[in-house]
């Protein structure tokens, strides 16, 4: 028998990654997708590479004198990350 209940497929994807140990990807993917808006459009712009692993967010930037002042605000990137997620998804960031 089918069961008729309507669910969300926001809900289903929910559940798909919290059921195969995955829970925070969304929240790391919204991060990612924020990322303009927590740096600005001219970093955003310099930013050639974005990954989350392990809780530490890789950033890969075009030039030094941007790695320099990302890594001068790292503490207030993190903040401002896990703000989004209304978690600690993102313990530390690595730029290069």
């Amino acid at each position: 028998m089918r069961d008729n209940q309507e669910v969300k497929i926001g809900d289903l994807i929910r559940r798909f990654y919290k059921d195969n140990d995955k829970e925070d990807f969304i929240e790391e993917m919204k991060m990612i997708n924020s990322w303009e808006k927590v740096v600005g459009k001219f970093i955003a712009s310099h930013t050639l590479s974005l990954h989350v692993k392990d809780k530490v967010l890789y950033v890969r930037v075009d030039a030094d004198s941007l790695r320099s002042e990302l890594m001068f605000s790292k503490s207030l990137l993190i903040k401002n990350l896990n703000k989004i997620a209304d978690k600690q998804i993102i313990t530390n960031i690595v730029v290069k």
